[in-house]
């Protein structure tokens, strides 16, 4: 190991901390993909067992990434060298692989929702008021220039908070944009549930119809509560690495699981409302947030501005998670390499952004397709249904059964906290997430 770890930079604040925690937790997956998945599923009933699956699995293993990172005060490769050693870096490396390739593509969506800011007030809603919604989308994807050039600026946004460190970085930029992006979320659910036959929307996502209910529908549950909580890429471990040993890690998982909750549900609280007050299909898709909600605004009052407020939305979601994506390569270039932050930041920003050009090019179809995958594709299914479930289940295997005494004392303060849950804790993290992932992992293996 080249980096040296003795004087660690800390959160400057518990509320930093915890707004910069959630912001990495917070992203695309809680207001992009959880209202799609929760209308092909069934509304209510799915809602009901992806709070079942947070609940349990997921703050099971985040408690579990924040003690491996806590204890080893390193990235997530030097973390399981410290605290493991032998071939269990290779979890580690999974971790930064998942975080340096995720970003690539992370950015270049990040991008379309800031595109599509400025397109609100620039065309978009007279294009969606004439049904060109799915048109105007396929154009601006399918321009080489605009679709780089997006990608790119939200690249250097990235690299420009991030090389200023834990605290004045990446703590400073979460405690303005955390606290803005609840604000937007209030002003649109309160938009959405006042729409003419909003009810309609409302009930079917907020009643359990559990005959609705299917296996897939479960399963994809499990998927999308271990996605949404940004576990398995290196960013809990990382983050918990600059955490003070004075934290009590049970309330501070809870706290962040709560707010990453709370985002999801309150996104659907606009979408449904809004796609069932204009007769919208809830379960359309990707497209629900590009090509399907821009026909719904075009049809509001003031529909330019609550568009622009959406995608401010996505927006500050996107790039509060890219933050925390970027700072797992930015500390592995750190504490492995031994660069210092700035060189970092911006060597690796470069790579990152070099990376994410295919996949700024491929939706248009400006880049060849892998095995019938565009890149961006390819690059998800890559990290989401293959490292990623893997990374997970080895970590809590690791957690769960070979360092237990450094889990306890982790999650105990050394024993001046008690921690009542932690029995139930460690066999959740041996027998329950495991199977669970697992279960994600081979359901996903069909490319």
């Amino acid at each position: 190991m080249a980096g040296n770890n003795g004087n660690r930079e800390q959160w400057g604040s518990k509320f930093g901390f915890i707004m910069a925690a959630a912001g990495s937790a917070v992203g695309l997956g809680n207001i992009w993909r959880f209202p799609y998945i929760t209308g092909k599923y069934g509304g209510g009933a799915f809602v009901l067992v992806y709070l079942i699956i947070v609940t349990v699995i997921g703050s099971s293993l985040m408690l579990a990434e924040f003690a491996l990172g806590r204890r080893a005060k390193l990235d997530s490769v030097g973390a399981f060298r410290k605290l493991g050693g032998g071939a269990w870096p290779i979890v580690g490396w999974m971790g930064f692989f998942c975080g340096f390739v995720i970003l690539s593509y992370y950015a270049v969506i990040a991008g379309w929702t800031l595109a599509y800011m400025f397109k609100s007030f620039g065309g978009l809603m007279d294009a969606a008021a004439a049904g060109k919604a799915a048109d105007a989308f396929g154009a601006f994807v399918s321009d080489p220039v605009q679709a780089i050039a997006y990608h790119a600026a939200v690249m250097a946004m990235v690299v420009a908070v991030v090389c200023r460190g834990i605290s004045a970085g990446i703590e400073k930029s979460c405690k303005v944009l955390m606290p803005a992006l609840f604000l937007i979320l209030i002003l649109l659910i309160v938009r959405a549930v006042t729409l003419p036959g909003a009810l309609e929307g409302l009930e079917f996502y907020l009643l359990p119809d559990l005959s609705k209910l299917s296996g897939e529908g479960v399963l994809s549950a499990v998927g999308q509560g271990f996605y949404s909580l940004s576990l398995a890429m290196g960013i809990i471990i990382t983050y918990g690495s600059y955490l003070g040993k004075e934290e009590y890690m049970p309330k501070v998982t809870g706290t962040i699981v709560l707010l990453d909750t709370a985002v999801a549900v309150m996104a659907g609280l606009i979408i449904f409302p809004a796609v069932f007050a204009f007769g919208v299909d809830a379960g359309a898709g990707p497209g629900l947030t590009f090509v399907t909600l821009p026909i719904v605004f075009s049809k509001m009052p003031m529909g330019a501005f609550f568009s622009f407020a959406f995608f401010a939305l996505l927006f500050i979601a996107a790039i509060t998670s890219a933050f925390s994506l970027f700072e797992v390569v930015v500390t592995f270039a750190i504490d492995e390499i031994g660069w210092p932050r700035l060189k970092s930041s911006l060597i690796m920003g470069l790579a990152v952004t070099i990376l994410g050009i295919p996949s700024a090019l491929s939706v248009g179809g400006h880049f060849p397709q892998i095995c019938g995958k565009d890149f961006l594709d390819a690059m998800d299914f890559i990290t989401n249904n293959a490292v990623m479930p893997v990374c997970g289940i080895l970590t809590s295997f690791f957690v769960g059964w070979l360092w237990t005494k450094g889990a306890k004392e982790e999650v105990t303060n050394n024993g001046t906290r008690d921690f009542p849950l932690y029995t139930a804790w460690l066999w959740v993290c041996r027998i329950v997430v495991p199977i669970s992932v697992a279960l994600i992992f081979v359901n996903g293996l069909k490319w």
